[in-house]
């Protein structure tokens, strides 16, 4: 095939292409401009006043998943009522409080979100995400106890996850504190990569700033990943997390 001729059939499978991420991405912005004019109606109707629809992800593309805030004066059962009326709107996700609440998505079981955070700890209890040495990079024998973890953390999604890395004494506490956050992200990413949404899930390493009660620091039993689920705890803002809290 001529060369001109390869080069016009290629380009044109590149404008294919861009056109129809294009069109993609109109396509979810109409969704998400449907579904808030529709929460927006819904949370009217149910007396939430001051509350608005959040339609956007963290990284700021459009969703279906809202975060809903303001409304701080509301008691309770009317936030409670304001959640599950935008819940019940067709084809609505999973639906948060920007304070991190949870709410189910529509026609499924509410949860709560303390249960994931009891049954992680539970698993960590008596095995450990176990690290190479002086490395971020996780040891194959851990690969069954992460799958555990992800499907125990699967019904707070929506919430928001922090995952904490410590270690023990030591070494120099500023290795320490950036080891422990290289392997709070290398857990992250294993989450991700088994399901968990990336913006809900929130790395941290604190080095050997908190052993376990009882331990002394420098014990090697130091070293772990903790997991720790946000519910009504107000959220602070960063670049990252936009929502305020109420």
């Amino acid at each position: 095939m001529p060369v001109r001729s390869t080069l016009i059939i290629t380009a044109g499978a590149i404008a294919v292409a861009a056109l129809a991420g294009f069109a993609g991405e109109i396509t979810d912005t109409e969704l998400a401009a449907e579904l808030h004019a529709s929460a927006t109606g819904a949370i009217t109707d149910a007396g939430g006043t001051g509350v608005v629809a959040d339609f956007t992800s963290f990284d700021g593309s459009p969703s279906r998943h809202p975060t809903l805030s303001g409304g701080g004066a509301l008691d309770e059962a009317t936030r409670q009522a304001v959640a599950n009326a935008v819940a019940a709107v067709p084809g609505m996700g999973g639906i948060r409080w920007a304070d991190g609440t949870m709410v189910a998505e529509r026609g499924k079981q509410v949860f709560t979100p303390m249960h994931c955070q009891d049954d992680v700890q539970a698993l960590l209890g008596a095995r450990t995400i176990r690290f190479e040495e002086s490395s971020s990079t996780i040891e194959g024998g851990s690969v069954e106890l992460l799958d555990e973890v992800a499907a125990a953390l699967r019904p707070c999604l929506g919430s928001i996850i922090a995952v904490t890395g410590h270690t023990d004494s030591s070494g120099e506490e500023p290795r320490n504190i950036a080891l422990s956050q290289e392997r709070a992200a290398a857990v992250r990413e294993a989450l991700v990569a088994r399901g968990i949404p990336r913006d809900g899930l929130r790395a941290t390493g604190v080095g050997s700033s908190a052993p376990v009660e009882g331990l002394d620091p420098a014990d090697p039993a130091n070293r772990r990943i903790d997991f720790s689920v946000i519910t009504t705890v107000p959220i602070q803002p960063t670049p990252i997390d936009t929502p305020s809290a109420r």
